[in-house]
Parts: structure tokens; sequence; C-alpha cells
């Protein structure tokens, strides 16, 4: 049975709970607002079913990708709703227009993060754009078993943790499937995402005072009813410097595609939690299924760094990064029509390390749950996303280097040791 000793060793994917044959697992919120499994030992026939399904026991073994690709979709208007080139909605829409099923996070009526699938085109909307929570699997791992064994062809898009998960549930290749992860910094809380919620609802509330509204926005509840769309990579000031925003609409059309909040990525309160590695799930610092070990045939990605290597393919709309670790992701790769190159595999990984690296365990992580409690959430973001002594130093000293024009000495002296 799955004995939990370490909040580490588990990456809450959740595949215990749904492989369980007699139900007795059940996953519980923690203090810091993830969810973890819990065994009814009455029920328990310690089959071991749950042990042979977590990604933790069970590590792949690491792979390389055959190919590497920069990829732009060649709709402006889907890659710019998308996080970065919208290669994912065109792999969708191929295994739909050939009457397949899509799995995908999407947003519920309470603004919370959750798997879910579309059988419908209209339905791919819902799975554009990155999302920083970590999305509820539930019971999508049996739904997808079911589909694949029903002969209908399954595109199945997760974190790396999350489709590994599938593949140890599954506990067989099929031919129909066709996984998607993506490069994955770590996964945020839930609980602090709906700490957030409460804290931009309030900011809303007070602002409507002294407002004039058709309807006044008076508590979570109302200003959740208000919300048309959430997106935490819009590119209103581009794909490089990606903002946090927020739309509103109303039945009476007051606020029809307004702005609630329209923040940049070094200004939003959220965003700089996640990128100081304040409240990310603590698997997230040892994860098991980096460096191709989760068994996706295709991962995606930003290119960051592109307008250093292939500086005639970047554009500030952005530009996917494609890692086709399978023959089935590379035949399906070629199927779809878009704007690619080719790339190397070495200039992905120098930009965005978490392809192979987990998100370093920072003592601030503990500091911030520590006083969450006592303190705002805004004072404890404040105060430990600023960057450590250490930190200031080395980005000080890289901008230096840059400004005397030192980069291409120092490359070469790195390149002698």
């Amino acid at each position: 049975m799955i004995q939990l000793k370490d909040k580490k060793d588990c990456c809450g994917c959740e595949a215990c709970v749904q492989r369980c044959p007699k139900k007795c697992i059940a996953f519980k919120e923690d203090e810091e607002g993830f969810l973890y499994p819990y065994v009814n030992l009455e029920h328990c026939v310690d089959c071991g079913l749950c042990n042979q399904v977590c990604p933790v026991l069970c590590p792949g073994e690491e792979r390389k990708p055959l190919q590497v690709f920069a990829a732009k979709n060649l709709d402006e208007e889907i890659r710019r709703q998308s996080s970065s080139g919208g290669v994912f909605t065109l792999l969708a829409e191929r295994v739909l227009q050939e009457g397949g099923v899509v799995f995908g996070a999407r947003f519920n009526s309470q603004w919370e993060v959750v798997h879910d699938y579309t059988e419908t085109l209209e339905g791919l909307a819902a799975f554009r754009g990155s999302k920083y929570v970590q999305s509820r699997i539930e019971d999508n791992y049996q739904k997808a078993e079911y589909f694949l064994k029903k002969g209908r062809r399954v595109l199945f898009s997760g974190t790396p943790c999350q489709v590994a998960g599938l593949k140890l549930f599954l506990r067989e290749e099929y031919e129909n499937l066709l996984t998607v992860d993506f490069i994955c910094h770590g996964v945020p809380s839930p609980g602090v995402w709906r700490e957030y919620l409460k804290k931009i609802a309030a900011r809303r509330a007070a602002a409507g005072k002294n407002t004039v509204l058709s309807a006044p926005l008076n508590n979570r509840d109302d200003f959740l009813s208000r919300i048309a769309s959430i997106s935490f990579r819009d590119k209103v000031l581009g794909w490089k410097k990606f903002s946090f925003v927020v739309r509103g609409s109303a039945t009476d059309g007051a606020e029809q595609n307004s702005v609630l909040l329209s923040e940049d990525l070094n200004t939003n309160l959220f965003l700089k939690g996640f990128l100081a590695d304040l409240y990310l799930r603590p698997s997230c610092h040892a994860c098991p299924v980096k460096s191709g070990k989760s068994g996706s045939d295709i991962t995606i990605g930003d290119f960051w760094g592109i307008w250093d290597v292939l500086p005639e393919f970047f554009d500030d709309n952005g530009v996917s990064c494609v890692l086709l670790n399978t023959e089935r992701g590379r035949n399906n790769y070629e199927c779809i029509t878009l704007n690619s190159q080719m790339a190397n595999y070495r200039d992905i990984v120098i930009k965005n390390p978490a392809v192979c690296h987990s998100a370093k365990l920072r003592k601030r992580r503990s500091d911030f749950y520590q006083h969450l409690g006592s303190r705002t959430l805004e004072l404890c973001i404040i105060r430990y996303s600023k960057p450590s002594l250490y930190q200031r130093c080395f980005v000080w000293t890289i901008h230096s280097i840059t400004v005397l024009g030192l980069k291409q000495l120092v490359k070469k002296l790195i390149n002698r040791i």
C-alpha cells in the first residue's frame, strides 16, 4: 500500500486512487494546499497496485529526443492565445478531426484548475495557455482508458508526472494514444491560488465602492462570477514580457470584455511567488520525471533564447520548442502544417534547464508557509520573493559583463576550462 513518509515522494498524479480495486485511497488537502493520498486500512487488501502505478516508485529511463524543432502556428490569432507557438492546438485539432478525444487542463466555474476532455474543436480553447496551478486529475485516467479500449484516438496532455502516471496506470501501450507533456518548472499550490483570488476579489470590491458600477462586487463569489477569462501568459506586452490578465464580463454587458486586472510578470504578486519557488509542490524539488523520464511522445515548451540561436525565426508573438521523443510523436508532428525549423537540443536545455533539472528547494519556501497564517499573502510573497544577496550579485555581474561587451570573452574562457 501507499505509505507516504516524505511529501516530496508524491507528485499528486492520482494514479493510485484510480487504480485501487477497493476504492480505499482518497486524496486530502494538506496545510500547504496540495492533495495527498490517505489509505483506508480497513478496506485495503495490500494488493500493491497503488505502488505499481506511482511515478516516484517506478521511474522511467532518461531519454534524449529523436529530433528537436522550433515551431509556430500559422494562425496568428491561435498563436496569440497560446503561451508560446501554438503547437498543442495543431496536434489536438488533428486528433479531433479523426474522431478522437483530447484531454487537458482547464478552469472550472470557481477558477480552480482541473483536468477534463473534449470531443469538439470549440472545446480546445479552454485547454489553451499555461495555468500555473496544479490541476486535479480526478478520474481522467480511467476515462482515457475507456476511450482507448473503444478504439478511439486519444491525445492526453499534462505535466510530465501526470503523463508518467497515465502511462503506468494503463499498464500497456496503446497505438491510438498520443501523450504530450511540457517543460515544467513546477506546479504551484491550489491553496495559495485560492487565497490569491480572494485577495484580488477584495481589491476589486474595494475599488468598486469608489466607482460607478451597474452591480457592485460585494464578495469573492461576485468577483468569480464576473470573470470571463484568466491568462497567466497574456501577450499584451509580448511573449518575452508576458502578463497576468483577468478579463471580466457581466450579464448586462456593463463590463463585457473589460480588463479587471493586468500586470506584467515582474509586477504580479502570484507570478512573483511562483518564479521565486515559494509554493511549488515538494516533489517538484525532487522531480522523478526529468530528462524524458515521463515517457511522453512529444514535449513542448517556450523556445527561450531563440533570438540568439535562430534570430531569423524569432518574433515576439511566441515560438515553441518541440521535442519529438518517440517515433509516434515524430509521425504525428509530420502530419501537421506549421512553420517549423530544426533546432539543437543543447540550445533548448541551456535556456530551459527545467528540461533536466528540478527547481531548487529554497529556505524561503519554509519561511513563507511558516508565516502565511499570521501575515497576509501579499506581505509573505513580497518579503520572501526578494532575491538573496547572492542572486543580486550574480545578476549584477552578468549585467556588467554584457554592458562591457565581455560576453564572448567569458564564453571563450569557459570553453577552455
